[in-house]
């Protein structure tokens, strides 16, 4: 049976660059990518939130890299910004 380990987001993060080591760096280029395009555009995570169909919470997740979204959430990311999907792992 799965379970969820909460842990503080600064240790979280440090586990997930750990455990995930190569993977922890697209995620990272996405957290960069969709908090710089998101600050050009003067939105907060809750404007840019409800622009993408996403919960404000999961954004904050996102840019921290705290989670993999999966591609289909990454193309919701992409479309307030009009740009695809890939630009925002580039």
């Amino acid at each position: 049976m799965p379970f969820a380990l909460h842990l503080p987001p600064d240790l979280a993060d440090a586990v997930n660059r750990e455990v995930l080591g190569e993977h922890a760096g697209i995620r990272q280029r996405l957290a960069a990518n969709l908090r710089r395009l998101r600050n050009e555009k003067g939105w907060s995570q809750e404007d840019y939130a409800d622009r993408a169909g996403i919960h404000r919470t999961y954004v904050s997740d996102i840019e921290r890299g705290a989670r993999n979204p999966t591609i289909t959430v990454v193309e919701k990311l992409a479309k307030p910004f009009a740009i695809t999907a890939g630009s925002l792992l580039d």
